[in-house]
């Protein structure tokens, strides 16, 4: 049942108010489901590739931790080359009908990924598969991301993006664990990928009985100009270029997930159920962190709440790297994606709310690039750091130093964004105080005046 009409805005704080749209909780059914198969998958690469390369002694003996690295190269080039006309197709389509195609193509690559998995395909055709996936993502992604602000009122969409997140850090949770247990058990991973294939196919669906708040522009000429609208926003506006700076060179130089399966199996001692462990447990972090701020939510010093929660990234990950405990490793892991999630959370609704609904897809396009090149790209940076420091440390000692490195790197990233960029340190509230307007009924939530405001 919708809830009916409120002639006011909902409770300042409500935890809840995104959830009272039936748009939100169907978006948020679909994300979930999507989010959870997408994880699974990402375990399933991870273990795979890890154990088939060092095996077949790929890239040489110490190619395994390179070719972790790989898949997420594989997966960030595409994102980073299609940024331009992917955020072109998204403001001038319906984003609803390209979020349903998006997630039928990531149906279609776990697919294939579970048939070459189970024919014991060559290592190059996995990474052709992950590569094409990647373009996939370089749509999904901006997609989503632009579409939500059309879910819910503006003054909801904080709490909207609160949720996101928390959802996110759950399915991050729970599909690398699911996928550990499924590979304990069958000692393979196709069943993994083909579960992800149905996850996804469940978000096309819910995707698809979407009711956006406004709807989309007719498709306007390619331009270069058009396309580097999204650019030319971000450049002027100092506090995001910032938030997503920050996030950029801080994960791409503090990525220690992408070596967790050394560390489980070398450092560690764990098997594949122990790396799910090791993959889910940022997550819980984030997922607790997601829930303390849909209650206390960030409301005065955002910008040095931002500084202060990647400085603390950066530091747990320097005590994960010189870990040799299971449990202070878990612990530190928790912490920093804990504290990650804070600026998650900030550079998304400074994104969406600071930027005009007609090139919101450009800009998200754009930000979409810093985030792989962050999370993906920081994965090949730890890999190829790895095996260039292995002649002097040994292979589980270049790892080591890869992790150690980047936390170290994360800190210098932060004190010079704080220098560089002062106006992310002067950030106070994220959006004006005054900015609630009166809610819609959720059954009709069409506002009086077609279109979203331009965040100011």
């Amino acid at each position: 049942m919708f809830q009916p009409a409120s002639p006011t805005p909902p409770a300042k704080n409500d935890p809840f108010a995104a959830m009272r749209f039936a748009n939100y909780r169907l978006f948020a059914f679909g994300f979930l489901t999507s989010a959870t198969g997408l994880q699974m998958m990402g375990m399933g690469l991870a273990w795979e590739i890890y154990e088939r390369a060092k095996a077949e002694g790929f890239l040489g003996t110490d190619g395994a931790a390179l070719a972790l690295g790989l898949i997420g190269l594989a997966r960030a080039l595409p994102v980073v080359a299609m940024a331009l006309p992917a955020g072109y197709v998204i403001d001038s389509f319906d984003r609803k009908k390209v979020l349903v195609v998006t997630q039928s193509g990531f149906a279609l690559m776990a697919a294939l990924l579970a048939f070459a998995s189970f024919s014991t395909a060559a290592l190059w055709v996995m990474f052709l598969l992950v590569t094409l996936s990647g373009c996939v993502r370089s749509f999904n992604g901006p997609t989503r991301s632009s579409l939500l602000p059309d879910l819910v009122p503006d003054h909801v969409f904080p709490n909207a993006v609160t949720w996101n997140s928390g959802l996110f850090q759950v399915a991050a949770i729970g599909g690398p664990l699911l996928g550990g247990l499924l590979i304990a058990h069958f000692n393979q991973a196709w069943p993994v990928y083909a579960i992800s294939a149905g996850l996804c196919v469940l978000f096309a669906l819910t995707a698809a009985g979407l009711r956006p708040i406004a709807h989309h522009h007719a498709p306007a000429p390619m331009t270069v100009k058009g396309m580097v609208a999204g650019m030319s926003h971000l450049y002027r506006e100092k506090t995001i270029l910032a938030a997503i700076t920050l996030d950029l060179f801080a994960v791409l130089l503090g990525g220690a997930t992408a070596l967790l399966p050394i560390y489980a199996k070398e450092i560690l001692h764990v098997g594949p159920v122990g790396l799910g462990v090791l993959k889910a447990a940022p997550y819980i972090g984030a997922t607790i962190m997601a829930f303390i701020l849909a209650i206390y939510p960030l409301e005065r010093r955002t910008g040095m709440w931002m500084l202060i929660s990647v400085a603390g990234f950066g530091v747990f990950t320097i005590i994960f790297g010189l870990s040799t405990s299971f449990w202070l490793s878990m612990t530190a892991l928790i912490m920093l994606g804990g504290l990650d999630n804070i600026s998650v959370v900030v550079r998304h609704v400074l994104v969406q709310m600071r930027t005009p609904r007609h090139i919101r897809g450009r800009v998200s396009a754009v930000n979409s690039v810093f985030i792989e090149c962050s999370n993906e790209l920081g994965a090949f940076e730890s890999g190829a750091v790895a095996k260039l420091a292995a002649p002097w440390f040994g292979a589980v000692g270049g790892a080591v130093f890869s992790v150690v490195s980047g936390g170290i790197g994360t800190l210098l990233v932060v004190a010079g964004v704080a220098a560089l960029i002062p106006e992310i340190r002067r950030l106070d509230r994220l959006t004006p105080k005054d900015e609630a307007k009166p809610t819609p009924n959720p059954d009709n939530p069409i506002p009086s005046v077609a279109g979203s405001p331009v965040a100011k």
